[in-house]
């Protein structure tokens, strides 16, 4: 059912924790299934230097968590904001189709997190 990737990410999550400090905080969640994320993220001159997350949820939503982080870490925020839910199920080698959600609130979970470090930064330039 799951890819050896899919089990590696879920057995070992990288990146797994709370960032202490973190420049934003994105959230997504199916409330359906009951899969939450937050995804915390560090930036430096634009570029995501430290990311972190935690995950609630089955095997395929912190497995995709984990691979969000590894495909976001040391990218530009513009790279990290195209990184899509294919990106992140290619990456784990496929995800079962009733599985697919998952990367899609681990996509959307970073996408929120640059989101709001944006809009923080243009409130405090205005």
């Amino acid at each position: 059912m799951y890819s050896k990737k899919v089990i590696q990410h879920f057995t070992k999550p990288h990146n797994y924790g709370k960032l202490i400090k973190a420049d934003a905080i994105g959230k997504a969640g199916n409330p359906v299934c009951g899969d939450l994320m937050k995804i915390y993220i560090k930036v430096q001159n634009n570029i995501i230097k430290e990311i972190k997350f935690e995950t609630l949820g089955c095997a395929a939503a912190i497995a995709t968590s984990s691979m969000t982080t590894d495909l976001a870490k040391g990218k530009t925020l513009n790279e990290a904001l195209n990184i899509s839910n294919n990106d992140v199920a290619d990456s784990l080698e496929g995800l079962p189709p009733i599985k697919m959600h998952c990367s899609n609130l681990a996509a959307d979970a970073l996408h929120d997190a640059i989101k709001k470090y944006q809009n923080k930064l243009n409130l405090s330039n205005k």
